[in-house]
């Protein structure tokens, strides 16, 4: 299967998201890299370019995920496949405390720790956009849940 995803897709995907990354929620308009589509379930593990395979993420997300669909948490080593953002709803999984990203289920622990979402440089630009009043975005239904 091809790699390639049709310009309609991805307009579709990135309206979807609206314009943001669907595993970070780091506007696109503030990144200084390009945004992706991401294979929800990699071609490597027979993921597919359906919409319902693909979600809009920053490099940053997307580079760290890689073709990986989850990690082992400690101590118990359990395998904890990752969010899956057409499957699983943010705030079910995820809130805001100030700049931090915190879980509140397994799936979102595995996330944050292999997306490396509280890094100290992804918490550091969220708070700069926080000071300046633009994250999260105002109409953002989930933050601080």
């Amino acid at each position: 299967m091809s790699k390639y995803v049709s310009k309609k897709k991805r307009t579709i995907i990135k309206e979807r998201s609206g314009h943001s990354c669907e595993y970070c929620k780091i506007p696109e308009i503030f990144s200084f890299l390009g945004f992706e589509v991401d294979h929800i379930i990699s071609l490597k593990h027979d993921g597919s370019n359906e919409l319902d395979n693909l979600a809009w993420s920053c490099a940053f997300c997307n580079n760290f995920k890689g073709t990986d669909l989850g990690t082992f948490l400690l101590p118990s080593m359990d395998l904890i496949r990752f969010y899956n953002p057409r499957m699983d709803e943010w705030k079910d999984n995820f809130k805001f405390k100030e700049a931090f990203i915190l879980p509140k289920t397994n799936i979102a622990k595995a996330t944050i720790k292999i997306l490396q979402l509280n890094h100290i440089n992804r918490i550091e630009e969220r708070e700069a956009l926080i000071v300046a009043g633009l994250f999260p975005p105002f109409d953002f239904p989930f933050q601080n849940q």
